[in-house]
C-alpha cells in the first residue's frame, strides 16, 4: 500500500514538472517570436540590425552548434538580443537485457539534435571590441535523453542554460570569438557546470 502511494506521488510530481517545463518552453518560444518580429519590423523601418553568425563547441548546443545572434534594437551593438541555433551531441543509450542466469546492460552511442534558443544582454563600450554577455534560455532535444546527470538516468526533451560569456567583437564587424561559462540545467533540475568557446563573423 505504501509503495503504491509513493509511486502515485512520484508520478504526480513528474507530471507537474513536465507541465511546468512545457509552460516555460511555450512562454520562451512566444517571447522569442515576438521579439524577433519586433526586431524585423524595426530593421525594415529604421535601419540595420547587427547580426552575428558563429559556431560553438560546448554551451547550450552541448557538443557543437551553429548559431545566429542579433540585437533587437537597430544600429546598436549593445543591449538586448537573442540567439538561436542548431547543433548536436552524442549520448550513450542504456538497454537492460534479461537472460535466465544473468541480467546485463547494452550501451549504444547515438546522436541527438539540439536546438538552443536564448535571450541575452551585451555590456560594453560603444567603440570597444570587448563585450560581456549575460543570458538565459533553453535547449530542445530531438529525443528524450539523459544528459549531464549526476546520479540517476532521468530522461527529458529540454535543458535550461545560463550564459556568462566574454566576446571579442570588433565595432566595425568582421571575425569574432567568444569564451565563457554556460551552466546547464539537466532534466533532473540540477545545475551542471559547463563552458563554451566559439568563433564567428559579425555583419553590420
Amino acid at each position: 500500500m505504501k509503495t503504491a502511494l509513493f509511486e502515485y506521488v512520484v508520478s504526480i510530481s513528474i507530471i507537474k514538472t513536465k507541465i511546468a517545463m512545457i509552460k516555460c518552453f511555450c512562454t520562451l518560444s512566444i517571447l522569442t517570436i515576438c521579439f524577433f518580429s519586433y526586431a524585423q519590423n524595426n530593421e525594415s523601418s529604421t535601419g540595420k540590425t547587427v547580426k552575428q553568425f558563429f559556431t560553438e563547441a560546448g554551451g547550450p548546443g552541448i557538443l557543437f552548434s551553429a548559431n545566429l545572434d542579433s540585437r533587437f534594437k537597430p544600429n546598436n551593438r549593445m543591449g538586448w538580443g537573442f540567439r538561436a541555433g542548431l547543433g548536436f551531441t552524442l549520448i550513450e543509450e542504456q538497454t537492460q537485457v534479461y537472460q535466465p542466469n544473468q541480467t546485463y546492460y547494452n550501451y549504444k552511442t547515438r546522436s541527438v539534435a539540439t536546438l538552443p534558443v536564448g535571450i541575452n544582454y551585451l555590456f560594453g563600450k560603444p567603440n570597444s571590441a570587448n563585450m560581456l554577455e549575460v543570458g538565459a534560455g533553453f535547449t530542445l532535444l530531438s529525443r528524450r535523453s539523459s544528459i549531464l546527470n549526476y546520479n540517476d538516468y532521468k530522461e527529458g526533451n529540454f535543458l535550461g542554460h545560463f550564459d556568462f560569456m566574454y566576446r571579442r567583437q570588433p565595432s566595425d564587424g568582421g571575425f569574432s570569438w567568444r569564451i565563457g561559462f554556460t551552466p546547464i540545467i539537466n532534466p533532473d533540475g540540477d545545475i551542471f557546470p559547463f563552458g563554451a568557446i566559439g568563433l564567428g563573423y559579425t555583419f553590420k
